[in-house]
C-alpha cells in the first residue's frame, strides 16, 4: 500500500502513569482501547496502551517503561485537535475534567475562539474544535 490519505497514523507519546492516561482518553474522551501491553521492570521492557475510535484512521499510543521512564514534555502548541463540527458539549468537558484534565487557555487565540482545549494528566493539549474539518 502506498503512503496515502488511507494510511493509518499511529501517535505515540511518553505518559507517567497509563491508569491516569487511560481514565482521561477512555472514560473521559470515549475512545477505546485497541491494544495493551504489561511490561516488565527490566531495562527495554515497556507498557503500553493504544487508545482510539474503533472505525478512526488514527490511534494514540501511550508508552511507559519503568526502569529508564522517559519524562513527557509537551509544549503549549502539541496539540491532538478533535473537530466536533458544532458545539462542544459541556458535560463532555466537565467529565475529560473528573478523568484527570485540565482545562485550559490556549496562548493561540484561534483555539479560544474556536473550540476547548484540555490538559491531559501528561500535559499534552486535546482542542476540542467547533469548527468542521475541511481539507480547502
Amino acid at each position: 500500500m502506498p503512503v496515502n490519505g488511507q494510511s493509518h497514523i499511529r501517535i505515540a507519546r511518553p505518559t507517567r502513569d497509563l491508569t491516569a492516561a487511560e481514565r482521561f482518553w477512555v472514560d473521559g474522551l470515549g475512545l477505546s482501547v485497541v491494544y495493551r501491553a504489561d511490561g516488565g521492570a527490566a531495562p527495554g521492557e515497556h507498557s503500553l496502551l493504544m487508545v482510539g475510535w474503533p472505525d478512526a484512521s488514527w490511534h494514540l499510543e501511550l508508552v511507559n517503561e519503568a526502569a529508564a521512564p522517559v519524562r513527557p514534555r509537551p509544549t503549549e502548541e502539541d496539540l491532538l485537535v478533535v473537530y466536533v463540527d458544532g458545539r462542544v458539549p459541556e458535560e463532555l468537558v466537565a467529565r475529560l475534567e473528573e478523568h484527570g484534565g485540565k482545562r485550559v487557555t490556549s496562548p493561540n487565540p484561534y483555539w479560544n475562539e474556536w473550540g476547548v482545549t484540555v490538559e491531559d494528566p501528561d500535559g499534552y493539549r486535546l482542542v476540542l474544535s467547533t469548527r468542521a474539518w475541511s481539507n480547502s
